[in-house]
């Protein structure tokens, strides 16, 4: 979605911060054992986490400590990753080599190594500048293995560092960033989200042998009812720009065309929406993730665009599935113009699931 938000401000400390976010947290081993597999989640695009750690950090913090959730997932890092002008990037590691870059990375390792971001790893997929990326806090007492794209390859990014792939005891947690399908086909944005798609569709299938949790920012509006006004965005068009095929038409990320393929994907691979199957009724106050500029056309204009999709063999440990933003002023969003999803799943019966 377009983005609104404050330029970058400057933060004038020179405190050095700890800059290691691996190890084993201060969990004992029966707490370890007790609790196998993470049951709380977090989802959020942040629209820039260096913003949201200068501008919302102690709001976001309190909110998350309330919260206690086992892993929290990011989208729209928007940091560069490391490498040089010219040279080649290293998407897990965060740029840091010009005084500004080190600055930038400094703000943010300060911030994630104070309570209560402290007891989480830290992965990240980055892009070569400062957009999209992501970025998944997982609790030190947990040990999953990472990968950073769709077919499982540890040491690949996906471009613009939109995967992280995490892989528990019992299931799968896919955290992405999916690409805006823009509003022309001749920046070949129709195309990049029509190969998104197909990639999506090709995982899931492919990820039958295990449970999976994706989450994210989907940039897709599944019905009508996931968003506040259906009709506006079925017609929106930009600069009286109509695409040729009528299902590419519409606001991005509610096109007939997206909509069709993300249920695909939902059938294909036996996957439910969490919110929506608890939630069958609209929230005209709570039931939208994504919220357009206060100011204009868009004010009061909202989409559900970030979710817990779950498969099928965990619809009956849906324990809750949260937006955590209301109204139309965007309380609860943290600055972004995104709001926090939650989900907390109730504990295995057996071992088998």
């Amino acid at each position: 979605m377009k983005r609104f938000f404050k330029p970058v401000e400057k933060d004038g400390s020179n405190k050095k911060p700890a800059l290691s976010h691996g190890g084993d947290g201060g969990e004992t081993a029966g707490e370890e054992k007790k609790k196998r597999e993470p049951l709380k989640f977090l989802t959020w695009n942040a629209n820039s986490f260096l913003l949201r750690v200068k501008n919302n950090w102690p709001e976001f913090t309190k909110f998350v400590s309330d919260l206690d959730p086992d892993v929290i997932a990011i989208q729209e890092v928007r940091m560069p990753a490391a490498g040089s002008k010219g040279a080649p990037k290293n998407p897990g590691e965060l740029k840091d080599d010009t005084s500004s870059s080190r600055e930038e990375k400094q703000i943010l390792m300060r911030a994630l190594s104070s309570p209560p971001f402290g007891d989480y790893r830290v992965w990240w997929s980055l892009g070569e500048s400062k957009y999209a990326g992501t970025a998944l806090l997982v609790k030190k007492c947990f040990k999953p293995k990472v990968s950073f794209s769709l077919d499982g390859k540890a040491s690949k990014h996906e471009p613009d560092g939109r995967v992280i792939l995490a892989e528990f005891e019992t299931f799968r947690l896919l955290n992405t960033y999916s690409p805006n399908n823009g509003w022309k086909d001749e920046e070949n944005s129709f195309q990049r989200r029509r190969k998104w798609d197909k990639k999506l569709l090709e995982f899931v299938v492919k990820s039958l042998d295990k449970p999976l949790i994706w989450c994210g920012d989907l940039n897709v509006s599944h019905e009508e009812i996931d968003v506040t006004h259906p009709e506006f965005f079925s017609a929106a068009k930009q600069n009286g720009y109509v695409p040729p095929n009528p299902e590419d038409c519409g606001q991005p990320g509610f096109t007939l065309a997206e909509r069709k393929r993300f249920g695909a994907i939902l059938k294909e691979g036996k996957l439910i929406d969490a919110y929506r199957y608890l939630h069958k009724d609209k929230d005209m106050e709570c039931g939208f993730s994504w919220s357009g500029n206060p100011i204009g056309k868009y004010r009061g204009k909202r989409m559900r665009i970030d979710y817990f999709i779950v498969s099928e063999k965990f619809k009956d440990r849906i324990k809750s599935c949260e937006m955590h933003g209301r109204g139309i002023e965007l309380e609860g969003f943290y600055g972004s113009d995104h709001c926090p999803v939650s989900l907390e799943l109730s504990e295995a019966i057996s071992d088998s699931v």
